[in-house]
């Protein structure tokens, strides 16, 4: 069946594209939730005439997506948890918490358009993507603190020379100077003494 789509559709087309699809797709899935109708000689004029509304509509929207995805590029924002033991957080920080923390600095972002893999759940900086419109993101800095101040610790990386204890080769040098007088005086005495016994 021909359908007009009326919004994007994964694995299916962008809005207004017409596609040819299952007759049991369409009818019991697109056309039904209203993400499709069908690609008729009178809708097509219909939606051709709509579309261009939609779409003066959505370049607006983008556009002031855009105006306010600059002004929350790159903002910062601190969190605030309960700490225990090495510094490790109770809970987690999640894109609701994210939310509250944007609102407080000033900015309304819906915790559905802040992207996290997984909530938050160490303390130290994050970088967070919110997706404001489509393909319109901006990047915000979390910093995930304790209650009392506590902040990550920065990993100390120690280098071989840092953990083995190793003789300067001057002062080895120096060992063997002062070992080599010791040894040539026992190795005399042992011959002299050697000699004495055979005489």
């Amino acid at each position: 069946m021909r359908v007009i789509l009326t919004t994007d559709v994964e694995s299916v087309g962008k809005m207004g594209e017409i596609k040819e699809v299952k007759n049991g797709l369409a009818r019991n899935y697109l056309i039904p939730k209203k993400l499709a109708i069908r690609a008729t000689p009178g809708n097509m004029k219909v939606w051709e005439q709509k579309s261009n509304i939609i779409m003066e509509r959505e370049e607006g929207l983008k556009v002031e997506a855009q105006g306010y995805a600059s002004k929350i590029d790159g903002v910062s924002v601190s969190i605030a948890v309960k700490v225990g033991e090495g510094n490790k957080i109770f809970g987690s920080v999640t894109s609701q918490n994210i939310s509250a923390a944007l609102k407080e600095a000033g900015f309304e972002v819906s915790r559905k358009d802040i992207k996290l893999e997984s909530p938050i759940k160490v303390l130290g900086t994050h970088d967070v993507s919110v997706k404001l419109y489509q393909d319109v993101e901006a990047n915000i800095s979390v910093t995930v603190i304790g209650e009392n101040g506590e902040v990550a610790e920065p990993e100390v990386i120690q280098t071989e020379a840092e953990t083995t204890e190793e003789i300067p080769e001057e002062e080895a040098a120096e060992t063997e100077t002062d070992a080599e007088p010791e040894e040539l005086e026992e190795e005399k005495e042992e011959a002299e003494e050697t000699k004495e016994e055979e005489s």
